[in-house]
């Protein structure tokens, strides 16, 4: 059969923030860019010092020209995205004249529970949650709710609760679409015609985000199983047979190589939809460890190591989410809500099991070799990763 023709996706190639405009009297909060936000006041540092997976922070006396506290509950550092929200949620915070109060929870819901009810205790007037997992944090945020302090959502739904005032994260979906047309896109180029045999994989079902990435992919990659341009070896494509228990790698690694084993003696491996990096390097591993020729494989996040992969060839596209660009939209929202102006308005919003959500989404960016060095021109440090 021949491969249909797949059309080219247009590159993304910058993300805005947008202007946010605020709810009640007309008010609207200021217009915040990238470009503004993440330029670092120069601070003084605090003595205090992280300690394992989680840190807190205090910005001095007097630097604060809004006041203010604001809590940051991560659900762990173990990646690169975490890892710089982390800091990134510093920076910013500080610089707008905020204290806080910056802690990650190792991958563990009962003390994330107990880290945002310290937030609490600890006077947050606003409370960042990127949960461990959205569905169990509902008693803990309506206690917030009670204290009448603002919680949002960061990166991610939270869940089954009326304690949330908004989500802030990149399109779950639309990043889903976008890894499936990467996947198609270097099928095409790199394979020959079809059909092509591919595997597919989901991220850890605990993050609400995991099975819209997939839900958006399937939209995509769904129509050409029908017809056979994509054959899935496995016979795996329901989102509970493909997802990845705590995106952890180490499991990626072996479902892969039990899918070689099983069902991969004899025929090559084309492709594989991968929900992240880190799962993509493992499964690019697993398939040079079996003789496969390399895979097409997508990816999500941009972290440094799959960036120099990308640019080298071994794996052929990624997602970027910006950081930055996600916690200067958060902030944007705090200015809001701690001026008294509401949270900014917004025509999108999910409902979480209780209530309509309000959904704060920025653009994700699809990067392949092609158009690397175009969508980090402005990041010095992933620029610097573009060598020959």
């Amino acid at each position: 059969m021949k491969a249909k023709k797949i059309v080219s996706m247009l590159m993304t190639v910058a993300v805005a923030v947008s202007v946010l405009t605020g709810c009640g009297g007309g008010r609207t909060a200021e217009p915040t860019s990238v470009a503004d936000t993440a330029k670092t006041a120069e601070t003084e540092k605090t003595d205090s010092k992280p300690t394992g997976n989680s840190s807190e922070s205090n910005a001095s006396e007097g630097n604060s020209s809004k006041g203010g506290v604001v809590g940051v509950a991560l659900p762990w550092l173990g990646t690169q995205n975490w890892a710089e929200a982390e800091v990134m949620f510093k920076e910013q915070l500080e610089a707008a004249g905020y204290e806080t109060i910056i802690q990650a929870a190792d991958q563990k819901v009962p003390q994330q529970q107990q880290q945002i009810e310290s937030m609490i205790e600890n006077g947050a007037n606003v409370i960042v949650v990127g949960p461990v997992d959205g569905t169990q944090l509902g008693s803990v945020l309506e206690k917030a709710k009670d204290a009448g302090v603002y919680v949002i959502g960061y990166d991610r739904l939270l869940e089954n609760t009326t304690g949330v005032d908004g989500i802030v994260q990149f399109g779950s979906v639309k990043t889903g679409e976008l890894q499936a047309q990467a996947l198609l896109q270097g099928l095409e180029e790199l394979k020959g015609e079809a059909p092509y045999n591919i595997e597919l994989f989901g991220g850890g079902p605990a993050d609400p985000n995991a099975p819209n990435f997939f839900k958006g992919a399937m939209t995509v990659l769904q129509p050409l199983i029908d017809d056979g341009t994509l054959v899935v070896v496995s016979g795996q494509t329901e989102f509970t047979q493909c997802a990845t228990a705590d995106w952890d790698n180490s499991k990626a690694q072996s479902r892969m190589d039990a899918i070689l084993a099983g069902n991969y003696s004899d025929i090559e491996i084309d492709g594989v939809l991968s929900p992240n990096d880190g799962i993509a390097r493992a499964i690019i591993t697993s398939c040079e460890n079996a003789g496969q020729p390399i895979p097409v494989v997508s990816g999500l996040d941009a972290e440094n190591e799959s960036v120099k992969w990308v640019w080298s060839g071994k794996q052929y596209s990624t997602v970027a989410k910006p950081t930055n660009a996600l916690v200067a939209k958060t902030v944007s929202i705090i200015d809001s809500l701690l001026a008294g102006n509401g949270m900014p308005e917004t025509d999108v919003t999910a409902n979480n099991g209780v209530i309509d959500v309000p959904v704060y989404e920025l653009p994700p960016v699809v990067v392949t070799k092609d158009n690397a060095k175009e969508v980090f021109a402005d990041d010095p440090d992933r620029m610097a990763l573009l060598t020959e």
